[in-house]
């Protein structure tokens, strides 16, 4: 959720402008509509405007439009509020492509001087930013963006003010919580069954009730829905006072319409609006969640989805207590734990060599293996894969009872195939059974990722991707022992260095001797790794040796020098100029 006092912070609330001068031009007084129509300027009189600055390459930009258009068309009737749109596209076809989406107003793409005089004035370095202006020219916020993504329609008219009465608005409500005051609306007091018919919330007092938060087309809500029906039924055949009620973030109305048909318990309306409401007010972040609510009506967990995949009705009733149980469980079976229990399942008691050459799993009873989890269209494992190979060359050179079993993500038996032939280490097979058992057990939520097991079977560490990134095959047995040893040599390895140092190709700043994983040296331009001479604030560091040697002089420019005026780099909710 949105911070109230970044919003605030970083706004440049306060200052004061005339509509006029900042929207018109020597030889233009009106804005356009997508149809060519023009809008007099002077028509924008007494309302509040948004100056939405966006771009039709722009990828976070397109995600957030259709709900800026949302909000828009709900304002639209009180006849108070505009957006104009301050297109930063390249070209008029772009422009002509991507506003014929918007039903506001917009400064034609001809105008590129007002398009950036503004974009100067309101000092923006990323979009989509959305700049809020009331009636008297006054900036209500520049982070509209922020505010709409938050609260939507509620919360308009987008000033901090706003944004914290409805802040201290939800702080009450989780304060008083109630079922009915998540579930309930001004206009609806129940919720449906997956045949239509109406469920009165009255049949919820005193129950406990899981907001299942999924979206139906999402490969791991459609893997996890099946485990939860499982547990439900088993709940409701025992008799619990338990329910499930489906709050779908679906966008089309028959992908809701057909999942939740297979479905036993109830749900919200399709699109109501409490639906994104709720996904605010419980700061949903993943999929699939499972938000558990109390017979009292205040939360108990925030999300249970990983608790049910793993211990189905077991996890009931959910409280702290059950989860503490199943907590001292969990040791016990990690204890217990050995290759042939995560490795072997019915049948399937073999990985694969070169040529599909099975290799009984019993062979690797006794020897430290990495499960490598990882996918040929993975462009992080992609990158990893060398490392890897490195490291396990040179550790497969000293000690013959080592091992790496690739799991794959891949979608095909070509695209496994093809990426397996790179690698000098065993696999399971593609598309085995085995392969979901042990993403869930070592939660898999990202790839690659690299599992380190020891000689008994036990899990050593989840994280031995990072320790092969920062110490290469330093870091095998990869146990806590060894990790111990790498810190000692490392600080021995730094004895009679400087903590800080000045140096000719970087005058501005001192440089600070600090731990590295992987870097370029600015000065021999040679990869690093371990320490170096940095800079923080100008992404700039040196090798020891060229740190602590008599420098000649800086050659060349700088490095921001030489970077393009208009690069932009897109990164997840914002493109943001270089």
């Amino acid at each position: 959720m949105a911070d109230v006092e970044m919003i605030l912070s970083e706004s440049i609330e306060g200052d004061s402008h005339d509509f006029r001068s900042l929207l018109s031009s020597s030889e233009r007084d009106f804005l356009i509509r997508n149809t060519g129509d023009q809008v007099k300027i002077d028509s924008l009189e007494g309302k509040k405007l948004g100056f939405y600055f966006s771009a039709s390459w722009c990828g976070p930009c397109r995600r957030f439009t259709p709900t800026l258009v949302d909000v828009y068309e709900q304002l639209s009737p009180k006849g108070d509020f505009q957006i104009i749109f301050v297109s930063g596209d390249e070209d008029d076809e772009s422009f002509n492509e991507y506003f014929s989406k918007m039903p506001w107003l917009a400064i034609p793409f001809s105008d590129s001087e007002t398009r950036d005089r503004l974009d100067e004035l309101f000092k923006v370095s990323g979009i989509p930013h959305l700049v809020i202006l009331d009636e008297d020219g006054k900036v209500l916020t520049d982070n509209g963006v922020s505010i709409v993504r938050e609260y939507g329609v509620d919360g308009y008219p987008f000033s901090a003010e706003k944004v914290k009465e409805l802040k201290e608005l939800e702080e009450k409500a989780r304060r008083e919580q109630t079922m009915r005051s998540i579930l309930a609306s001004p206009s609806r007091d129940f919720v449906i069954s997956s045949d239509g018919s109406k469920v009165p919330l009255s049949k919820l007092e005193g129950k406990t009730i899981g907001l299942y938060f999924s979206v139906s087309n999402y490969s791991s809500c459609a893997d996890f829905t099946p485990k939860l029906v499982d547990a439900y039924k088993k709940l409701e055949e025992k008799g619990e006072s338990f329910e499930i009620v489906l709050i779908s973030l679906d966008d089309e109305e028959a992908s809701f319409k057909e999942s939740f048909g297979g479905m036993p318990w109830l749900a919200l309306p399709f699109k109501d609006n409490s639906c994104e409401k709720l996904a605010r007010y419980f700061e949903l972040s993943t999929l699939p969640t499972v938000v558990i609510i109390g017979p009292d009506g205040k939360t108990l967990q925030s999300n249970v989805a990983e608790a049910i995949e793993e211990h189905g009705m077991q996890a009931y009733p959910f409280t702290p207590e059950k989860f503490g149980e199943l907590a001292e469980m969990e040791k016990a079976r990690e204890m217990l734990q050995t290759l042939e229990s995560i490795l072997v399942s019915g049948d399937l008691d073999f990985v694969i060599g070169k040529d599909g050459v099975r290799v009984p799993v019993s062979d690797l009873v006794g020897k430290n293996i990495l499960l490598n989890f990882s996918a040929h269209w993975c462009p992080p494992c992609r990158a990893f894969l060398p490392k890897l190979i490195d490291a396990y060359n040179k550790i497969k050179a000293k000690d013959e009872a080592f091992e790496v079993v690739f799991i794959s993500s891949d979608s095909d038996q070509a695209s496994f195939d093809e990426y397996f032939s790179e690698m000098p280490w065993l696999a399971l097979p593609f598309g085995d059974a085995r392969k979901s058992s042990l993403s869930r057990k070592f939660k898999v939520f990202g790839i690659p990722m690299l599992v380190a097991i020891g000689p008994s079977g036990r899990t050593v560490t989840k994280e031995a991707r990072d320790l092969i990134m920062m110490h290469g095959a330093d870091a095998y047995p990869f146990t806590e022992e060894r990790l111990k040893e790498i810190e000692a040599e490392y600080n021995e390895m730094k004895e009679g260095w400087p903590e800080k140092v000045k140096h000719p190709l970087h005058d501005e700043h001192e440089l600070t001797l600090v731990r590295r994983m992987d870097y370029t040296c600015d000065g021999c331009d040679e990869e690093g790794q371990d320490w170096a001479f940095s800079c923080e604030d100008c992404d700039f560091d040196l090798h020891p040796k060229c740190a602590l040697e008599e420098a000649k002089g800086a050659e060349g420019e700088s490095m921001d020098d030489q970077r393009p005026n208009d690069e932009w780099v897109c990164d997840g909710d914002k493109c943001t100029r270089v």
